[in-house]
């Protein structure tokens, strides 16, 4: 029997913390620290807070500040696909990528970015449509803890 390993995840990083997070909220049933939450996920500090950050932007996860304060999630973990939080957390392409080829050529350069560029979305279509069969609260239902 094959273990899978952390080292080996699919995804983006800022996915995989994410639905680490919202499971964590979700199983808590109430306020979780950063500091509480990064312990349990594994992750560095700054890197946890910038996803939590676009976590709370996105609607799924209350901020709470001050000394009692914390995170929570803000709507029931059943109403969050992993769709919502893939598109929450996917990167935004660097300004002004669009216009540019990657390998700084002209003429065959550009025409590879966009064949490369239409495949990648519709790979990531793919992965969107995939994703909405699955909410935090499936996952959350699947994992000990």
């Amino acid at each position: 029997m094959s273990q899978s390993k952390r080292g080996n995840q699919i995804g983006p990083p800022r996915f995989v913390i994410a639905v680490h997070v919202l499971i964590w909220l979700a199983k808590s049933g109430g306020l979780l620290s950063s500091a509480t939450i990064a312990g349990q996920v594994n992750s560095h500090a700054t890197f946890l807070r910038r996803v939590l950050a676009t976590l709370v932007q996105s609607g799924f996860v209350e901020a709470r500040e001050g000394r009692d304060g914390g995170y929570s999630l803000s709507m029931p973990a059943g109403s969050i696909t992993l769709a919502d939080v893939y598109l929450a957390v996917k990167m935004e392409p660097c300004e002004g990528t669009e216009e540019m080829s990657c390998s700084g050529e002209e003429g065959a350069g550009i025409q590879l970015d966009q064949a490369l560029e239409q495949i990648m979305n519709a790979a990531d279509l793919r992965t969107v449509e995939y994703l909405k069969q699955y909410s935090i609260a499936d996952l959350t239902e699947t994992i000990d803890f």
